[in-house]
């Protein structure tokens, strides 16, 4: 069985992939298991600067999913190039760099530095707040997309995901935003925005109100999201939320994904990924399947 899958020339030995968010930079989950049987990491989102991030609670468990408002907490960019990227450039898998911002020019800086490292790709994380146009996501319009996407364009010299936030009208026109700016793949969805309360306290959960949501309740959406981007775009898409099992996996190569990102997964279960690559292999074996490549695309739809 083929596992191998390309996204914007870059070769993933695998389509398994771990979000950022939620693997760290890979130290703690290589204790578990060997994470370069993996397809490639994602590193937490890295800022220009560090972040303490949000105070607690900033998770909590949802019926079939979590929130989180860990609030993008990281050691900053110097920090995560001298202590961090050694030991993910010595694992045998993709690598790359998630990169999270407040203003145009906190992107720009960032990916002009993490551009001169040996990363394999850069995901930009374009759900952040942004905080000159009063808090709104840079992902929310399509202007704003195209706008942040086309300034990091010009100096970022690594393959280019965009990160695209479920929280909007229309992410297909989000998609070709990013491709016109120059995106090489796009990656989707980002979590949901939501809210979990407690009745006896009279309080939200998360101590910020509100966060993110995640997990197999979201599959639904994700899966919508990503068929209608692969109709729109050219360039690959990595798909993500709520994958837990092999056959999820295979779910989202069929609505157009080329890869797929794990995330609160491994929270719940630190194999997860490793189980999930272990699934799809033995998907594949089962219904005779000769290469993963076969399946992206391969949703019929009446």
């Amino acid at each position: 069985m083929k596992l191998e899958t390309t996204v914007a020339g870059v070769k993933f030995k695998n389509p398994v992939i771990v979000a950022s968010g939620t693997f760290g930079f890979g130290r703690e989950y290589n204790k578990f298991y060997d994470v370069s049987l993996l397809g490639g990491i994602v590193s937490k989102g890295i800022t220009l600067k560090p972040r303490l991030g949000n105070p607690p609670v900033r998770i909590a468990e949802t019926p079939s999913g979590m929130l989180n408002s860990v609030g993008l907490q990281n050691p900053g960019v110097e920090a995560f190039i001298e202590h961090e990227l050694p030991f993910m450039l010595s694992l045998n898998t993709v690598i790359i760099a998630n990169a999270a911002g407040s203003c145009e020019s906190d992107y720009v800086e960032l990916v002009k530095i993490l551009s001169g490292t040996k990363i394999d790709m850069i995901e930009l994380n374009i759900s952040c707040p942004n905080v000159r146009a009063g808090g709104m996501s840079f992902g929310v319009k399509p202007e704003s997309v195209e706008q942040i996407v086309r300034a990091v364009r010009k100096v970022c010299k690594k393959p280019l995901i965009v990160k695209l936030t479920p929280n909007v009208s229309n992410i297909a026109e989000n998609a070709l935003a990013a491709e016109r700016a120059g995106a090489d793949a796009i990656s989707l969805i980002n979590t949901v925005t939501g809210m979990a309360v407690d009745f006896k306290k009279r309080r939200p959960v998360l101590k910020v109100g509100h966060g993110g949501l995640s997990g197999p309740c979201v599959k639904p959406i994700a899966l919508k999201m990503v068929y209608d981007c692969y109709k729109a775009v050219k360039i690959p898409i990595i798909g993500m939320g709520g994958i837990m099992t092999g056959e999820d996996v295979g779910e989202f190569l069929l609505c157009g994904a080329s890869a797929v990102e794990v995330g609160s997964a491994n929270i719940f279960d630190p194999y997860a990924a490793l189980n999930i690559v272990n699934e799809l292999t033995t998907l594949l074996e089962r219904d005779k399947i000769q290469s993963v490549q076969s399946l992206i695309g391969g949703l019929t739809v009446e």
